[in-house]
Formats: structure tokens, sequence, C-alpha cells
């Protein structure tokens, strides 16, 4: 074995004597609290480590609950977020029957108020396109309708039956580019024929030049079509446009809002022109 090594064994055989000492003595040594140096030293190194672990379990036990909780918000809202859907649900559904509600006696006032036999019916579909306005109602032959039949609203004229099956009626729109109607000026009593145009709007033809006609003025059926009965709103006078003393044009606003339609009346009772018509020999 080398000089050398044998030094280096002897070295660290010193040194660990001399650390042995050194505890021995700290054993012995009290601390200013009485306590022996080595227990201080001891506990204190202990107590930074039961400090470290306590830490690390605080944190441990906050990162836990946070996540606990977060995950108990997280599924108190989803909870909301389902009754909320449920409350708009049923919010719209009580608004949609209040709205139905308030149509239907609306319905039932002009119906009451009539001295003609009248059929509701609901709307179950409508035309496809802006040029031949048109409606299905959910009544047919079977339950008394038939052509030429008119069709009104609490707010004034909706068109003319054209075609019937057993549980089902096609309705021609008064705004139909195909549809006329006998009109009269309420407040001057001229007459003309209303007709459709195709875009949504009507026109009152055939006014004499001398009549008195009004932006404003409401236009009611004059009956003389032997379809619609007399004295229905059709709509009320937007434009007036003369040519010398000729009328150019007078366009009508619709009292209906066909968009907005959902149910209608079919009358029932024949106008008197119909009558007539039904009586003559064939």
């Amino acid at each position: 074995m080398a000089p050398f090594d044998i030094r280096q064994r002897a070295g660290y055989l010193f040194l660990a004597a001399i650390v042995g000492h050194v505890v021995l003595i700290s054993a012995q040594v009290p601390a200013r609290s009485g306590a022996p140096i080595l227990e201080v030293a001891a506990f204190g190194a202990l107590a930074e480590v039961q400090r470290g672990a306590d830490a690390l379990l605080s944190g441990t036990r906050r990162v836990w609950n946070g996540y606990v909780s977060l995950r108990q918000v997280h599924v108190d809202n989803e909870r909301l977020r389902r009754e909320l859907a449920r409350a708009q649900v049923q919010l719209q559904e009580q608004r949609a029957r209040a709205d139905r509600s308030r149509s239907l006696q609306h319905l039932l006032e002009l119906r009451d108020r009539l001295s003609l036999s009248t059929a509701a019916a609901e709307i179950i579909a409508a035309g496809a396109t802006s040029e031949y306005r048109t409606l299905t109602i959910d009544k047919g032959s079977a339950d008394g309708l038939r052509t030429d039949m008119a069709v009104i609203a609490p707010s004034g004229v909706v068109g003319r039956i054209v075609l019937t099956a057993g549980r089902a009626s096609k309705v021609q729109l008064i705004v139909d580019r195909n549809a006329a109607a006998g009109g009269l000026v309420e407040r001057t009593r001229a007459q003309g024929v209303v007709m459709g145009i195709g875009d949504g709007r009507l026109r009152m033809e055939y006014v004499s030049d001398v009549a008195d006609v009004a932006v404003g003025d409401v236009v009611v059926t004059s009956g003389i079509d032997s379809i619609y009965p007399k004295g229905f709103v059709i709509g009320t006078v937007d434009q007036v446009e003369k040519s010398g003393p000729a009328y150019r044009s007078i366009d009508v606003k619709a009292s209906v809002d066909f968009f907005r339609l959902e149910e209608v009346l079919v009358v029932l009772t024949p106008t008197p022109g119909a009558e007539a018509e039904s009586e003559l020999p064939r």
C-alpha cells in the first residue's frame, strides 16, 4: 500500500474523531435555553423539514380544493345553463300561446260582429313565389267550403278560395297579380276595381276622373263582384298620381299583413249577386 494512501486514511480517521468529539461535547454543552446544543440543532433541522412538508401539503391541499371547487362550479354552471334554456323555451311557448290566444280572440270578436255565417280555418301552408300569392287552409269541401268564397281576417280582406279538396282549400290572396275585387273609397263612395300587381301591393283602377280620392282614404269592398260582401276593408290609399284630369294610378296598401297571418274566416253566406246568379236558369 502506498504511503500516500496510509496518510490519507489516517487523516480521515483523525477528522472523524474530531467530529465525534464535537458531537459529544455538543451533546453535553447546554444552549441558552438549557437544552443540549445537539438536541437544539436536531430539533431545528427537523422543524425545517416539517415546515417544508407542511407547506407542500398545504399547497397541494389548496390546489386540490381549488380543482374540486372549479369542478363544482362547472357542474353548477352546466345545471344553471340547462335550467335557463328550459325557462327560455317555456317562456317562448307561453308567449306563443298568448299570441295565439289574442289572434283567436280577435277572430272571435270579428265573427260575433258579423251577420254572416263563417267558418274559422288555420293556415297550414303558403305559396312559394311573390308573383302568385296563395295560402292553404285546413278546411275544405268536407266542411262546406267551395270556390269563390271570400276569406277575411280581423284586419280586412284576405282573398278568395280558388281550389278545394276534402280537408283543405287554396286561397288566392287579394295581392296576387290575377286577383281583383270591387272597391269603394269609404270617404267619398268613389268606386273602382282593386287589383293585385304581383309584388304585395294593390292598385285601384277604373276610377272616375271626377271622383275625389286622397292619400289615406280607406278602401272597402263594394260587393259588386259577387264574391266579397260589401264593406270589408281592403286597404288604404298609399299614393295618387294624376295625368291631367284623369287618374294615372291609385296605389293601395293592403290592410292585412299576410306574413303574420295564422287564422282566417271563410264567409259561407253568399253575396246577393252570387245568390242571384245561382237562381238564374241554367
